[in-house]
């Protein structure tokens, strides 16, 4: 079995509600935004199962992703690690995970608790609140067992998520840095404004190994924020000054994508950073959206799956695209179940 594209993060089981004003008031919560819980956020778990009607859904960004490119992909394509504990929570997201063809190789805690994400979803926002659990407890060993090493040695694409840099760094540096030096493509995703603005130390370990970084408008900003980027509201040059940076493999060009939403989204290329290109978005109406969550994931996930398969960049944007509109006319990070052809 040939697994082409490697993926890490932390994997969550979502838990979310609709209407959720009043839970973003009470919690001092923004209605867009993604965020680690702290003590004050500890109670609104257990207030979602008492006092709501949850829906459960496999998350965790790079999982999402993983999934999304999984979809797409012929079975076996696609893998993905993560740190889990040994309960119910764990059993839900391996279901969700066999049904789209995903393989994963989760490292399991005996008597641990499977990280959690409270998503409060508000008209067509969602306000992520992660409680880590187990998740964070994750050790680079993993990556040296039997079962994953011939797995990291046959990959070509490797994917990380934003927010394993909150734990684990190490992990992701020497992979990165082993990516590059086979020339094998490194992708790494913001996942949240948070991230660039207070992990910049670690995302600066990690930028020069980097050959594809995505984004939304954001991320993007809180990047240009951290860095001193004269205009941080101007995507185009921020996608520049993040494509210039230094590059470890010089031979393949940094690729960097920021999505907008319903905007249109922005690629700039180091080989042409004076020369942005924009993908418009193909329109939904506000009857077919949904559900927001899980749509930048789902975009990740079309992006880096039309990669491995060898499209262009231009068809891999276009292919995120698709992914992403089909996850918000879903509940959560979800795709249309039996499978649409989209590559």
């Amino acid at each position: 079995m040939s697994y082409e594209l490697f993926c890490i993060g932390n994997p969550l089981l979502d838990m979310q509600v609709t209407q959720g004003e009043a839970l973003l008031a009470k919690y001092d919560l923004k209605a867009n935004d993604a965020i680690l819980a702290e003590e004050k956020h500890d109670p609104i778990y257990a207030e979602l199962i008492k006092e709501h009607k949850v829906t459960y859904v496999a998350g965790g960004a790079s999982q999402n992703a993983a999934r999304g490119a999984a979809y797409i992909l012929p079975p076996n394509s696609v893998v993905y690690t993560g740190c889990v504990g040994d309960d119910d929570l764990a059993e839900q997201l391996k279901a969700a995970n066999k049904r789209e063809g995903l393989r994963e190789v989760y490292q399991v805690k005996k008597g641990e608790k499977t990280g959690a994400c409270a998503v409060i979803i508000t008209g067509h926002h969602r306000s992520l609140v992660t409680t880590l659990r187990v998740a964070e407890k994750w050790e680079q060993s993993h990556l040296e067992s039997a079962e994953v090493v011939p797995l990291v040695d046959g990959a070509k694409v490797f994917y990380v998520e934003g927010y394993f840099l909150t734990h684990g760094t190490e992990t992701v540096v020497s992979l990165s840095q082993k990516a590059s030096a086979a020339s094998k493509v490194f992708a790494l995703n913001f996942s949240a404004p948070f991230i660039p603005q207070f992990f910049g130390t670690q995302l600066q370990r990690i930028l020069p190994y980097t050959d594809i970084v995505i984004g939304n408008e954001a991320e993007a900003e809180a990047w240009a924020g951290a860095n001193g980027i004269p205009e941080p509201k101007n995507m185009a040059a921020v996608a520049k000054a993040i494509a210039i940076l230094p590059k470890s493999n010089a031979s393949r060009p940094r690729i960097v994508v920021i999505t907008q939403g319903a905007e249109s989204t922005i690629l700039v290329s180091s080989a042409a950073p004076d020369a942005p290109k924009m993908f418009a978005v193909h329109p939904l109406t506000e009857a077919e959206i949904v559900d927001t969550n899980g749509a930048g994931d789902a975009f990740a996930g079309g992006f880096l799956g039309a990669y491995v398969a060898g499209k262009s960049i231009d068809e891999c944007v276009e292919i995120g695209h698709k992914l992403g509109g089909m996850c918000v006319q879903q509940v959560g990070p979800q795709y249309k179940w039996p499978k649409v052809a989209v590559l």
